[in-house]
């Protein structure tokens, strides 16, 4: 495990260690967890929008599918009707 130095507002402290008496955790617990929340965040995001690049290039390239397709194949979830999704 590695040392790493910062410096944090007056406010930002004083909340750290009110959390940390609060849920009896070290404030080093603390902050270990927020950065691995953000890091994870930001990983998920990525994620999210690398598979969105693709619909983004389908849709300029005019591969959609109608609403009212979309509508009636979601309407028809759970009947005797059941339609299979709209092709492209």
């Amino acid at each position: 495990m590695s040392v790493t130095s910062i410096r944090l507002q007056e406010d930002l402290e004083q909340s750290l260690a009110e959390l940390a008496k609060k849920t009896d955790r070290s404030k080093n617990w603390i902050i270990n967890q927020a950065i691995k929340d953000y890091i994870d965040k930001q990983e998920l995001e990525e994620k999210l929008w690398l598979e969105t690049l693709p619909a983004i290039e389908s849709v300029r390239s005019g591969k959609t599918i109608p609403a009212e397709s979309i509508d009636d194949w979601v309407s028809s979830w759970g009947t005797s009707t059941e339609m299979d999704a709209p092709d492209l």
